[in-house]
């Protein structure tokens, strides 16, 4: 987990769990920089800093693509289930 963050005001309010990545934008396998096995761990981390914070929200993982070359990012909303 590379960043906790709040999204939304109130009763909007949601936790986004982000994972940032360096690839180039122009690899057709990009998308899936985070594989099964980070994934899990990801899940299990976010379930972890969720109890000990007592949040009980909404939550959802989010993806910063970043190419190395521009440092372009591309952000993937909602990556993955938890």
């Amino acid at each position: 987990m590379d960043v906790v963050a709040q999204r939304g005001l109130g009763s909007a309010l949601e936790l986004r769990i982000v994972e940032v990545k360096a690839r180039d934008l122009d690899d057709p396998l990009a998308d899936e920089a985070v594989s099964s096995s980070k994934r899990t761990r990801l899940r299990r981390a976010a379930r972890l800093w969720m109890e000990q914070e007592g949040w009980e929200g909404p939550a959802a993982f989010l993806v910063a693509i970043v190419d190395p070359t521009d440092e372009t990012v591309r952000w993937v909303d909602d990556a993955f289930d938890g």
